[in-house]
């Protein structure tokens, strides 16, 4: 691994660099807070993907492409003189300084369920309103939901064992199915939500993350189905041709690969 020296001189390339594209490119110089933004989204679904895959090599590569955005974010941030990347930095060093007193202070903790509890608690004392404050409003529903359980849970809000999260779940599901029998579309999709909130629920005491678990079963499906068709075209046949019966048979076999 490279040294701490020629870890700051590579950090000191990228922000020069930084600096010649903002200067000098024509694309560079036009690019906006605003304008970044879908692109790091993307960038950070893409670091996702590669994490899910464990592909180290593309792990590397989508670190460096947020790593790039942040040192633009903060380049653009200083040509307004609101900030620059020290600030940034800086912000980050007395933020994890002041929310790790059992490192930098005389706090006890005995784990991590405690540093933790400790976080959100200092959250608040910063002037938070509300310890569901620090969750995003455009995560997706998913995530959001996940982040939501684990932000009360930290302040105590939260069941004491697994079993009682899965007899919440077999409750939420009871009361789906009595709307469905009901034919209540709105309820239906009330009671739904409900369940997943409470699948997700579980998934964290099963320490699972719902996100990336979901995601797992995405690509397993995408592989199997690609699968599939590739069997089909084979066959010189489209999809909407084989039977349920034919398409199982591929199917089956795709699973054992």
């Amino acid at each position: 691994m490279n040294s701490r020296e020629n870890q700051l001189k590579a950090f000191d390339r990228l922000l020069t660099i930084m600096d010649e594209l903002r200067e000098q490119c024509p694309w560079d110089k036009k690019q906006t807070l605003q304008s970044l933004r879908h692109l790091t989204i993307e960038e950070t679904y893409e670091l996702g993907d590669a994490i899910l895959d464990n592909d180290l090599d593309e792990v590397k590569k989508e670190l460096g492409d947020l790593l790039l955005h942040i040192v633009f974010y903060a380049k653009i941030g200083s040509e307004t003189k609101d900030f620059d990347i020290a600030d940034v930095a800086n912000e980050i060093c007395e933020k994890l300084i002041s929310r790790h007193p059992h490192i930098y202070g005389d706090v006890k903790v005995i784990d991590e369920e405690d540093v933790k509890r400790n976080w959100e608690n200092l959250k608040l004392k910063e002037g938070k309103k509300s310890v569901l404050e620090g969750v995003p409003k455009s995560l997706p529903a998913l995530v959001k939901a996940s982040r939501i359980q684990d932000k009360v849970a930290g302040v105590g809000f939260d069941w004491e064992e697994p079993q009682q999260v899965f007899e919440k779940l077999q409750e939420e599901l009871a009361e789906l199915q009595h709307e469905i029998e009901e034919h209540n579309q709105d309820k239906i999709e009330s009671e739904f939500g409900d369940v997943l909130f409470s699948m997700i629920n579980y998934a964290r005491f099963l320490k699972i993350n719902p996100e990336d678990a979901l995601e797992r079963t995405n690509k397993k499906f995408i592989k199997r189905f690609q699968y599939l068709e590739e069997k089909a075209k084979e066959k010189s046949k489209s999809l909407k041709e084989m039977t349920l019966a034919e398409m199982d048979v591929f199917w089956e076999e795709a699973k054992k690969l």
